[in-house]
């Protein structure tokens, strides 16, 4: 015999089921139109990608400086950073940029532009061009130097933000980014790019202490 008990245990198991499941059916809706914005920002993705590789900065060769710092800077602006700015330091530049929100917390973020030194002869595909080649098993796939470490998934972060700016969607977290041109030599200026870094951020925090001070006042004077 069926008892009470097992009825409401059964019941119980089946309504967490469809309250999980129309979680994720939500989830995803919410997500949806993120989602179609990928898909339609795909080319220009890829394009982005391919143009950071052919833009070359390596600091053993003192190549591509400042230009990387400057396409960087560019980089984070085109992808919704307010504020991106090239940072000088004692050796290759930084870059500090910040995305606002307004939301009440902040992720830091880190980020190289440089890569390693490369000899053309011993790639099967030109370092700087960035071709997309037919490689089995994987497939399709992008060859050139800073492909895997580390443009490439720095890219695929900036296409995230451009497809959620895409879709009319707001960041649920503020933004701060440093960015170093000398990763692939020991990083030996980060700690001098952070310190400059932070003085940025407690510049823009007094400003806007000051900024609320002024109101204040003219509100209660």
């Amino acid at each position: 015999m069926y008892s009470t008990t097992r009825f409401f245990k059964s019941l119980a198991v089946l309504l967490a089921v469809f309250a999980l499941a129309a979680h994720r059916l939500i989830a995803a809706d919410e997500h949806a139109d993120i989602k179609t914005e990928i898909t339609k920002r795909h080319d220009e993705a890829v394009r982005r990608l391919q143009d950071w590789i052919a833009q070359v900065s390596i600091a053993a060769e003192n190549r591509g400086y400042p230009e990387g710092a400057e396409y960087m800077a560019k980089l984070a602006r085109d992808a919704g950073f307010q504020n991106a700015t090239v940072i000088n330091t004692d050796g290759k530049p930084g870059v500090f940029a910040t995305l606002d929100a307004g939301a009440p917390k902040t992720v830091g973020l880190y980020f190289m532009y440089d890569v390693k030194q490369f000899d053309p002869s011993e790639w099967s595909s030109p370092p700087t061009e960035a071709r997309i080649v037919d490689k089995p098993p994987l497939g399709k796939v992008i060859i050139g130097r800073g492909a895997v470490n580390q443009k490439g998934p720095e890219a695929a972060f900036l296409a995230a933000l451009h497809a959620i700016r895409g879709a009319g969607k707001k960041m649920q977290v503020n933004l701060v980014l440093a960015a170093e041109g000398e990763e692939e030599i020991g990083s030996p200026h980060i700690p001098q790019l952070v310190r400059r870094c932070v003085s940025r951020i407690k510049c823009a925090i007094c400003c806007q202490l000051q900024q609320i001070h002024s109101h204040v006042s003219v509100l209660t004077d």
